[in-house]
């Protein structure tokens, strides 16, 4: 066998293999707003999470990919694998949403929403960063680092929740003259099953998104990458723990893991390109901004049941930032035009098409339908019919 084939046959199957993880993340997200929603609405959060899946993947082997990066090529691996890994991707920046709006949404216009994301908003995102980049010579040009998603995915999946929750609002009785309604998570276990899933499933996300493996500098940088993303998920669940502790003199295991996962989604920017200590801070912080920001879109009365604004959006920001503050060679005015850019033309379109979809088939169930629960209306199928329901 020559290198270059046996170079070939490696790469391919590291990208698979990455591509495994990231599907890993599909349950993750499931069991991790399963368990944060109320029982009457778990068959509606796991029915929505496969649907997600299936449609936007669907969406991107249509059309997607080939918006994104121009055609199937790929001299390094199988095009196969390139796209399989590519596809992995899509379906995070829907699952961002269906978390953030759940208990309340319907299925067949978040499923139509999802179509499009798959098809259009995302890989249009992706043509202007990693993809064959048609807006290139402009002075709208990004030219950010953006290793595994930060801003592509995280953000991106951020931005088109803060429409939805605009276009759907809160849940009935979530907020009342003036007062925060606590409505408590149904299954704990579920939701830290679901988060360490998303964290093992980070590792593909963020290792796969170097690009290949066969080489001894690519795999330094794996696995320089992979250290990097469990740092900053550590440090994010400690300081979350901390500061919670020190305020409410609790350990929110809740709060606690959204802090891990903010860490993990900050890293994703650049995880390549940090020593040992840098991703403690970033980790660190996007822990500590978690904490901060749940509390502050309550107050504003957006309601996400999950924290995933504060988890993906914030972070997804503050990781593409901290590329620019900790990377001498990386341009912060590049990484800031970059998150603008993408920030307001997914906050854009992502609001005028939820607006549209909602005037054709409205997102947002009616008031008796979320008090008699989302799985009787939405599914027919009640995930716990031996329990009694929490109203």
């Amino acid at each position: 066998m020559i290198e270059a084939d046996f170079k070939y046959i490696i790469d391919t199957f590291f990208a698979l293999f990455a591509m495994v993880l990231i599907i890993f993340m599909v349950p993750g997200f499931a069991m991790l707003e399963a368990g944060l929603v109320r029982t009457k609405n778990v068959t509606s959060v796991l029915t929505i999470n496969v649907m997600i899946y299936a449609v936007a993947s669907f969406a991107f082997l249509l059309i997607g990919y080939q918006i994104a990066f121009g055609a199937f090529e790929n001299s390094s691996m199988s095009i196969w694998a390139a796209f399989l890994f590519q596809m992995a991707f899509v379906g995070k920046t829907i699952n961002i949403m269906s978390g953030g709006v759940g208990e309340r949404v319907r299925i067949i216009p978040l499923s139509l929403f999802a179509l499009i994301m798959g098809g259009a908003i995302y890989p249009l995102v992706v043509n202007v960063s990693w993809g064959s980049d048609f807006l290139a010579g402009t002075f709208l040009d990004i030219d950010m680092h953006d290793l595994a998603g930060s801003t592509v995915i995280h953000s991106t999946g951020g931005w088109a929740l803060l429409a939805a929750i605009l276009i759907v609002g809160a849940r009935k009785g979530r907020y009342a003259n003036g007062m925060i309604k606590v409505i408590p998570a149904s299954n704990i276990p579920l939701v830290v099953l679901g988060a360490f899933l998303l964290w093992i499933g980070w590792f593909g996300f963020n290792g796969g998104s170097v690009g290949g493996i066969s080489s001894v500098e690519n795999a330094n940088t794996v696995a320089k990458t992979i250290m990097n993303t469990n740092t900053a998920g550590l440090a994010g669940a400690i300081v979350a723990g901390i500061l919670m502790y020190v305020r409410y003199k609790l350990f929110d295991i809740t709060m606690i893991l959204n802090g891990a996962l903010g860490g993990l989604v900050a890293i994703t920017a650049g995880p390549d390109l940090y020593g040992m200590y840098v991703p403690l801070l970033i980790g660190g912080i996007g822990g500590a901004l978690v904490v901060v920001a749940v509390p502050l879109f309550d107050k504003l009365q957006l309601d996400d049941p999950v924290g995933a604004l504060s988890v993906h959006l914030v972070n997804g920001i503050w990781g593409t930032l901290a590329v620019g503050i900790f990377v001498a060679d990386v341009s912060f005015l590049e990484q800031l035009k970059g998150v603008a850019i993408v920030g307001v033309f997914v906050f854009g379109i992502s609001y005028g098409v939820l607006f549209s979809i909602n005037k054709i088939i409205r997102f947002r169930a009616s008031n008796d339908a979320q008090l008699e629960g989302m799985d009787i209306r939405e599914c027919g199928v009640e995930a716990y019919p031996e329990f009694k329901r929490a109203i």
